[in-house]
């Protein structure tokens, strides 16, 4: 019963009202972000975590269509609201603003950043960065001649969950990382259909993209390095559309985690229309990051939203099997947070650390974003499909 109390507790905090913090009057204005697109992932990723923390306020959203736009404003209280065809760049140009959130569709990722870092806003940057790793370069050598901030929103990295599965795993008790598998993969029906951005190449879509950069974060994350080979990918072609994967399978080789270690075997699983069982039972979702190392395995179930629930499964070889939980930081850490906080809510903490000077607890650099952005175009040339369509954007400034 208290596991069923605790669950509702955190979801209740985390994505439907999470208490409303006090606010120090000499701490001055807090930072006003804007949102380029009404997108369903804003109030998640944003507008909710904002809420509980006393330096953020969500200021404002910019739609194409500027209906939308008001809509959007009235049903979350964002005070104000752009849209049509100039929406977007009125957003940027809006001198209360400090920072930009971009959830835009892959394929607009570089574009607006650029546009935004041109305007002098930090930005949280949806994942993947962009659609070449050429892009990702380009965005954070902007960023870095400005003296902005500029974040890919690979928000699972933020919480203690996947921070403990690396702890135990650098400590050694283990021994060598022998192999790895990683895993996001969706029944089908979770995501849209036909009119799905996710399966628009335009747009910068695709399995591989969508799901798949998570689960190659995280290979990259628990292993501490990058892939040293792709060995083979297989891709679902999506039927209207073969340059897209429904999903995608590959195994990779990354370097010994020690030095008399033999190289790591790894496994990466994406998919986002897993059929059913017989045709007609639902497939639970995969949301697995699995170690075996040479003295016994981890398993971290929901590295991805591990606020809602999670498990750190330990099986030491010869020793009893143990389960952790890690919704929160140790007291003795001093780092902050709470058992409702959400991955987002962990990352939004770290990046306002980042813009105001402090050391966040966590953070992942331009070589993080370049390299995962890197190993996405090698697996997609791996199966045959490709890197997606680079942008023609550019940005006259910088020319």
């Amino acid at each position: 019963m208290s596991s069923l109390i605790g669950l509702l507790k955190r979801c209740h905090f985390a994505f439907l009202s999470p208490p409303v913090p006090s606010v120090d009057a000499e701490a001055g204005p807090p930072l006003k972000f804007g949102i380029l697109g009404a997108a369903a992932i804003a109030p998640a990723a944003l507008i909710t975590p904002a809420k509980s923390h006393a330096d953020v306020v969500v200021f404002a959203v910019a739609a194409r269509d500027i209906k939308r736009a008001e809509e959007y404003a009235k049903k979350y209280g964002i005070p104000k609201y752009y849209g049509g065809t100039t929406g977007y760049q009125e957003l940027l140009d809006d001198p209360e603003i400090d920072c930009i959130y971009n959830p835009l569709p892959n394929g607009l990722h570089y574009e607006w950043t650029m546009k935004a870092l041109a305007a002098g806003k930090h930005v949280l940057l949806e994942k993947p960065s962009g659609d070449t790793a050429e892009e990702t370069r380009r965005m954070f050598d902007l960023a870095e001649s400005k003296g902005l901030v500029l974040l890919e929103a690979f928000h699972y990295r933020f919480h203690p969950a996947i921070q403990r599965a690396k702890a135990i795993l650098d400590s050694g008790e283990l021994g060598a990382i022998k192999s790895i598998y990683a895993s996001l993969a969706f029944p089908r029906g979770i995501i849209g259909g036909d009119n799905d951005i996710r399966v628009k190449y335009d747009l910068g879509g695709g399995a591989m993209m969508d799901c798949g950069c998570y689960p190659l974060s995280c290979l990259r994350y628990l292993t501490s390095s990058s892939p040293s080979a792709v060995l083979s990918a297989t891709a679902i072609r999506y039927p209207k559309d073969p340059r897209i994967d429904t999903g995608t399978t590959a195994t990779l080789t990354f370097p010994p985690s020690t030095p008399d270690s033999p190289p790591i075997e790894a496994t990466l699983r994406c998919d986002f229309s897993v059929p059913p069982r017989l045709g007609f039972i639902p497939r639970w979702p995969d949301i697995t990051a699995r170690v075996t190392c040479e003295r016994g395995s981890v398993e971290l179930f929901n590295f991805v939203m591990p606020v809602i629930y999670h498990s750190i499964t330990v099986c030491p070889e010869g020793g009893a099997v143990r389960t952790e939980k890690a919704y929160s930081f140790p007291k003795e850490s001093e780092r902050k947070g709470e058992d409702w906080w959400s991955t987002y809510r962990y990352q939004l903490e770290a990046f306002v650390d980042k813009v105001r000077g402090r050391t966040p607890h966590m953070w992942l650099d331009r070589d993080d974003a370049v390299a995962n952005m890197e190993w996405i175009e090698k697996i997609y040339d791996a199966s045959g499909l490709g890197s997606r369509p680079q942008s023609e954007f550019t940005l006259p400034d910088t020319e």
